[in-house]
């Protein structure tokens, strides 16, 4: 049996920069597994009332960071907002096939279509040909693609690429210079391409 291309392990959470920065810092002291958990559990980082929200959401960042490297960790931690924003915009797309795809294959194609907004039945298309990539998305429960289609489009709405997840209007950003230099110097050209919708 082939592989799973895609999962919803996205669907814990969406870009999340305050979190992002706490965990990036926290990171880059490089923690060993005992004083991870311990940090999580004892001084609680991520201020989340649930201690498992807190583990499931620290887990999902740290598991995105580490697509990157130490270089971007610094960016999201002290990077402004704009640069952080699309430096975990970049680790998502690594980390989550799902949301590259999408951006890849909806947004970029309306962006070259010159239409505005995005539209419910969008999601319903994209997943479609997402099950003939990977079968096991079809076993998806209504309720996970509800939650992967809220989280997704809160990730682009928070990364500036939607006005808001209401209106669903795209306003695609320019790439910071910064991040384009620093996904450039990794070979990050996929990465890239979906950001700048040029795929």
């Amino acid at each position: 049996m082939s592989a799973a291309i895609y999962n919803a392990e996205i669907s814990a959470g969406s870009l999340m920069l305050p979190e992002s920065r706490r965990v990036a810092r926290f990171m880059l002291t490089q923690p060993d597994r005992a004083t991870w958990f311990d940090t999580l559990r004892t001084e609680n980082i991520l201020q989340k009332k649930s201690p498992a929200t807190a583990r499931r959401q620290a887990r999902l960042i740290r598991n995105r960071l580490e697509t990157l490297d130490e270089h971007a960790w610094q960016l999201v931690a002290e990077g402004e907002q704009e640069l952080a924003l699309q430096i975990l915009l970049a680790a998502s797309v690594k980390h989550s096939r799902l949301l590259g795809d999408f951006m890849r294959d909806v947004v970029a194609g309306h962006v070259r279509r010159f239409e505005e907004h995005l539209v419910p039945s969008d999601w319903d298309a994209f997943l479609a040909d997402c099950i003939q990539r990977d079968p096991g998305v079809a076993s998806w429960s209504d309720t996970t693609k509800a939650k992967l289609l809220q989280v997704i489009l809160r990730i682009l709405a928070e990364a500036r690429y939607l006005e808001s997840t209401r209106s669903l209007r795209l306003t695609p950003p320019l790439l910071h210079p910064e991040a384009q230099r620093y996904l450039k110097s990794r070979s990050e050209g996929a990465v890239l391409a979906a950001m700048e919708l040029t795929h």
